[in-house]
């Protein structure tokens, strides 16, 4: 039971640090383009003609 005096603060810090990063990742716009990404990764690249060799 004594355990749970540092465990609980330490679970309650985490928690608030991952929420703290979530918010600071929607004011950043990180969840803005969710469609964007799974598009990209659909699309080909474009074809690429090999350097030439001096």
């Amino acid at each position: 039971m004594a355990a749970l005096i540092y465990l609980i603060p330490a679970a309650l810090f985490l928690g608030l640090l991952g929420l703290g990063a979530f918010i600071w990742a929607l004011k950043k716009g990180q969840f803005e383009d969710l469609d964007g990404a799974a598009m990209r990764i659909l699309l080909d690249d474009p074809k690429r003609t090999p350097d030439k060799e001096i």
